[in-house]
């Protein structure tokens, strides 16, 4: 008997003009996951369905989990489009699953077929009864959900069905650069950039030796972790020691924070006009912290024209930490090394700053200078999701 994977698009069927090109996207990325495993994939405006051994599909499984843009997949038996054959699969998958409840629910696009889709479920659930005891039928609440789809040509069988990781093919979208910091929320934002379609870079602001080679590995760690979800990513490692220095010795204790975050945008505008980057994404959360009040948004964001995309701004933390433990980031992100943005943080931060005092304080220094510096120096790591080796960058 034949088996197939399944896999049904769910949002992708929502397109229209553009609809093969989220298609080939999908199947480009199913491809790229698969290319060790001995497979075959075709698909149609409706459908994908993968061809595999038996023996890989635990592994092939684990793959497809992180593919974005599949809805649910399932495993299928294939069989002809003739009523015996597909009386004897439905069968032996009851038998094999020996439930106490059983349904039958058939689609039937293939029109030719001589029963209907009724007539169907009545003469497959009939046979079961007959060739088995103590399992009765149940439409509401089965123990075993037999599906039969059948189709022009082939007829497709199958029971349990899998979640998917839903959203957009990672591809369908231009590029953005996410802010990473070694935090719980970050991740997470880039997470569900990536689910909407973005391919992501990574931009990581350190400050040696106030912040330690502890702290850039967990960083690199969580990256390593978005890339299970495409390719490798590209991680850009800023030096922002000088610029942290002069912040902290020459402004206003608390602005410290504001005038720190306004230079990161500037820096991040610069590594989107350098990298092609169409987006800056973060892990700001409304109210979490001083620096994301609306207030303070506003007068950090003013420094940049680049979109600047919040995934994770209206989710509570508790909800932002059950996608950290789902997707594997939050044991890392928890690890107690200090990044930039938390070893310096003054007594009373700036709720709802002045955009007037900010201008102010920031220009105590020559921070244009520091900044070219930064961009100009700047170590990219590219962070693959199954290789732990990366250079030293000191």
């Amino acid at each position: 008997m034949d088996k197939v994977i399944l896999i049904k698009y769910g949002e992708l069927s929502t397109k229209k003009g553009n609809r093969n090109f989220f298609i080939n996207t999908l199947s480009n990325n199913v491809s790229n996951k698969l290319k060790k495993y001995d497979v075959s994939i075709i698909k149609d405006r409706a459908h994908m369905y993968i061809e595999f051994r038996d023996e890989d599909f635990s592994n092939i499984k684990k793959e497809i989990d992180k593919v974005f843009g599949i809805h649910k997949y399932n495993v299928a038996n294939i069989v002809d489009n003739d009523i015996e054959c597909i009386k004897d699969v439905v069968l032996e998958m009851v038998m094999n699953d020996n439930p106490n409840t059983f349904k039958i629910e058939t689609k039937r696009s293939n029109k030719s077929f001589p029963l209907n889709s009724y007539e169907v479920n009545n003469v497959l659930g009939g046979h079961v009864l007959k060739n088995t005891s103590n399992i009765k039928v149940d439409v509401h609440n089965p123990e075993l959900l037999i599906k039969v789809e059948i189709r022009d040509n082939k007829t497709y069988i199958y029971s349990k069905e899998y979640d998917g990781a839903g959203g957009y093919p990672l591809g369908t979208q231009k590029m953005g650069m996410l802010m990473l910091s070694g935090g719980i929320d970050s991740p997470v934002a880039g997470y569900l950039a990536m689910k909407r379609g973005v391919q992501l870079d990574c931009v990581y602001f350190e400050a040696i030796p106030h912040t330690s080679i502890e702290a850039r590995n967990k960083v690199i760690d969580l990256t390593r972790k978005l890339a299970e979800y495409g390719n490798s990513i590209n991680l850009h490692v800023v030096n922002f020691t000088k610029i942290q220095e002069e912040i902290y010795r020459n402004c206003k204790d608390e602005y410290c924070i504001t005038i720190m975050r306004r230079m990161m945008y500037r820096i991040m505008d610069r590594l989107c006009k350098k990298y092609k980057g169409y987006v800056i994404v973060n892990g700001e959360s409304i109210g979490q912290v001083a620096s994301q009040t609306l207030t303070s948004m506003n007068v950090i964001n003013s420094v940049t024209n680049v979109p600047v995309i919040r995934p994770v701004a209206c989710l509570d933390k508790l909800e932002i930490i059950d996608i950290a433990k789902r997707i594997d980031t939050f044991n890392i992100s928890i690890l107690p090394y200090e990044d930039c943005c938390t070893v310096f943080v003054p007594k009373h931060p700036v709720i709802n700053p002045r955009m007037d005092t900010a201008i102010y304080e920031e220009e105590k220094f020559d921070y244009e200078y520091l900044i070219d510096e930064a961009v100009e120096t700047l170590n990219t790591i590219k962070v693959d999701s199954t290789d732990n080796s990366y250079s030293d960058l000191l």
